[in-house]
């Protein structure tokens, strides 16, 4: 099975993890389209899209699109982005299935509002090493 897959990582928020989408993105295209998959294009800067001709809206608009589209919804949550909250709100919303990764390793304390959310059944939250997260995304995709 093929799945439409939504990648949630940090742009305006700060770009410091591009390199762990990239390989995030890279991955997930294995189990199916990921339909943000700019989300991990090292050209983006942390003033996020700025071709785009109408603006944040437009920009709000396409994504809320792209969110009711997807099957599974894939966080990385180590970067704090209030986008990226309000992403994984709507998709919890829409009762979606999310997977959530922080690495511990930042020295972050990750957002109990995240943490919490888990149930196991659609939210899980999974910590992970770079070295790990393919594996993590295997498991996860392989128990469906």
């Amino acid at each position: 099975m093929t799945f439409n897959i939504y990648f949630c990582g940090s742009i305006r928020g700060g770009r410091q993890d591009v390199e762990i989408y990239q390989k995030i993105v890279q991955k997930l295209q294995q189990y199916g389209k990921v339909l943000t998959e700019h989300v991990s294009c090292s050209g983006l800067s942390e003033k996020g899209e700025v071709a785009v001709p109408q603006g944040d809206k437009s920009i709000h608009d396409r994504d809320v699109e792209w969110l009711e589209e997807s099957d599974v919804i894939v966080a990385e949550v180590t970067q704090p982005s209030l986008g990226v909250g309000y992403e994984l709100g709507r998709a919890v919303a829409m009762n979606k299935k999310i997977l959530c990764l922080f690495r511990p390793s930042s020295g972050r304390v990750l957002s109990a509002m995240i943490r919490g959310a888990e149930n196991r059944a659609k939210f899980l939250v999974r910590d992970y090493t770079s070295e790990e997260v393919e594996g993590i995304i295997d498991e996860y995709f392989s128990s469906d």
